[in-house]
């Protein structure tokens, strides 16, 4: 899966980044090695669910799938 980050120059220093295809995943870092770190933590945290917290039904799936 390739997602678009848009990285910003925060006013008191460093970096932060949004992603926007998903909506509310943003990050910061102090520098731009910390940055690319916390984005991968942030996208992963983002798309992460716990399917423990989910009602299913006998008849439900869960899938997971690379795209």
């Amino acid at each position: 899966m390739k997602l678009k980050v848009i990285v910003h120059t925060a006013e008191e220093g460093g970096y932060w980044a949004e992603v926007p295809s998903i909506p509310g995943c943003l990050t910061q870092g102090d520098t731009w090695d910390e940055l690319l770190q916390n984005i991968y933590e942030a996208i992963d945290a983002c798309l992460s669910v716990d399917t423990k917290d989910i009602e299913l039904m006998p008849d439900d799936k869960v899938l997971e799938i690379a795209v």
